[in-house]
């Protein structure tokens, strides 16, 4: 059946149409938690019926019956499966990605990560940037994207999120190694301008609330590993650090609890200056930066009398 043929059927069958499907998933949706019922119902009507949000919504005024199997689909979000596991799909700046099980879906706050490290490959001109624990790929993806004349490279740990990221990165040409952040490309030293990561950052004991996070993200994309989360944070600082070249720049997300801790270790560490913290799109301390310090002029030693 063609796309034009499945928007004119009759709405007479079980399902309704696509308004009633709708004002349906709508309330089962809010009754089971989900934040933002309404916009969920509708991408994954779209998600079924290959349309955008908007025909969607315009739809709805129409007599259009509701897409085969939206019901089940209702119903996976509602026990709090993730919309991007449902439709494959997840949108990151102007990317759209491959999601599902195995990686951690991008979230909107990243996007200002992502920006300060496109703004540092600009201001470095033809730029050689890393992305540090990329997960799906999204901030390299955007970095390549965005600045094309950029050599791009990433790093991911787990073979899962690396299925993903190949699929999301292959077509941008980035760099993708299968590798652990801490020990990550050697050979590469001093030769970065740009370092961004978002590592795992939990701390042990803090269970997301989100039940989104808690039971489909992966455990190895959230926990950042001791009591405060801050063990692989500072292990991508370590690698940023050793992977720089000077006056290089390193962003990476963080925790908004986690911002004051973060910045005094970097401005504490001699490898760093210039350390600033900076909002995400929700006002709170998402992210901070450095920037390498030079390496000390060591004088010559004087050469011996005879």
């Amino acid at each position: 059946m063609t796309k034009a043929n499945s928007l004119t059927g009759s709405a007479s069958g079980a399902g309704g149409t696509l308004a009633e499907a709708l004002r349906r998933a709508t309330a089962e949706l809010a009754a089971a938690g989900v934040p933002s019922p309404r916009v969920d119902a509708e991408l994954l009507a779209a998600h079924l019926l290959g349309e955008t949000p908007g025909r969607i919504r315009a739809l709805a005024f129409t007599d259009v019956p509701a897409p085969q199997g939206y019901a089940a689909l209702v119903s996976e979000r509602a026990a709090r499966v993730p919309l991007q596991h449902l439709t494959g799909k997840a949108h990151f700046r102007y990317l759209e990605l491959s999601v599902g099980p195995g990686v951690f879906v991008p979230r909107p706050e990243t996007e200002t990560v992502a920006q300060l490290a496109i703004d540092a490959a600009r201001r470095a001109g033809p730029a050689k940037v890393v992305d540090l624990g990329t997960g799906s790929g999204a901030i390299a993806a955007a970095v390549a994207s965005e600045v094309p004349a950029a050599e791009v490279h990433a790093v991911e740990l787990s073979p899962l999120a690396f299925a993903w990221a190949e699929r999301n990165l292959a077509p941008l040409g980035v760099h993708l190694v299968l590798e652990d952040l801490r020990t990550a490309l050697p050979g590469h030293e001093s030769s970065f301008d740009v370092v961004v990561s978002n590592p795992p950052y939990i701390p042990a004991e803090a269970v997301p609330n989100e039940p989104e996070a808690a039971e489909h993200d992966p455990a190895m994309a959230l926990y950042g590993g001791g009591a405060d989360g801050l063990e692989l944070p500072m292990a991508a600082a370590r690698t940023a650090a050793r992977l720089l070249t000077e006056g290089g720049y390193f962003v990476m997300e963080h925790a908004e609890v986690q911002a004051p801790a973060i910045a005094r270790l970097l401005a504490d560490d001699p490898a760093w200056t210039d350390v600033q913290s900076h909002r995400d799109l929700n006002d709170r301390p998402r992210a901070t930066s450095a920037v390498r310090r030079p390496a000390p002029k060591t004088r010559p030693s004087e050469r011996m009398k005879t």
